[in-house]
């Protein structure tokens, strides 16, 4: 894992004033609660979830569960995600805290003036889609509107997600720590594609009361076109 040495500080974020309304930025932290350089993350990522034109999402791997903490929000396929997008990268491993912007740029978890920089940049380029949810019954009916052509082949993801808790660790890197994560992501699924040229229906028949955020992702996994809040 990476360490990180320092002290964390309050960080100011200096995002335009408008707010993006139709095409935030989603921002994917792998963490871990075993990790000891994870919680400067994981507070930054809280920061980062305060503003509405940034998804943050934290993502919670096993990888790091044999140091003697059990990290009890943690998947196998959210490390698996992490692992994707290492092999579209090159890379031959993964660490945390890792922060993903957009599905397109990683850097250290708690580097903030660079994840803000990231940021800002797909917070001040053309938008290529739009995506809208809305619960329909049981279910969830989805619309992608694309705003530029043929922007290549994508997944229609949804994400379920939990506000926030905090753990107090027993043991491990972390003991006798208690840590509030926000964003915990409970779910991460495909459930349809996009050929990325015109408009598209899905309709997910049934899902679980809860926050949702839906993704729409390039085939990788890789740029995320668009995104979208919602509760059901």
């Amino acid at each position: 894992m990476f360490r990180f040495f320092g002290i964390f500080s309050a960080v100011v974020f200096l995002f335009p004033a408008t707010s993006q309304a139709d095409s935030p930025v989603v921002v994917e932290l792998f963490t871990s609660q075993g990790c000891s350089s994870c919680p400067p993350a994981d507070r930054l990522l809280a920061e980062l979830a305060t503003h509405d034109y940034v998804i943050a999402l934290a993502l919670h791997v096993d990888y790091w569960d044999y140091l003697g903490w059990k990290d009890i929000f943690a998947r196998p396929e959210f490390s698996d995600r992490q692992r994707k997008y290492a092999r579209v990268w090159g890379q031959r491993t993964v660490y945390t805290p890792q922060m993903v912007v957009q599905g397109v740029n990683a850097m250290v978890g708690s580097r903030a003036d660079e994840i803000q920089r990231q940021i800002m940049q797909f917070e001040n380029s053309p938008i290529k889609a739009k995506v809208r949810a809305e619960s329909v019954g049981p279910g969830i009916r989805i619309e992608i509107t694309a705003v530029m052509a043929d922007i290549g082949d994508a997944n229609i993801q949804l994400v379920r997600y939990s506000a926030g808790e905090v753990v107090v660790i027993e043991r491990g890197e972390n003991a006798g720590k208690a840590i509030e994560y926000v964003n915990i992501v409970e779910s991460w699924e495909t459930v349809g594609s996009w050929s990325g040229s015109g408009d598209a229906v899905l309709e997910v028949p049934e899902a679980p009361a809860g926050k949702y955020v839906v993704i729409v992702q390039a085939v990788g996994p890789g740029e995320i076109f668009a995104a979208a809040r919602m509760s059901h």
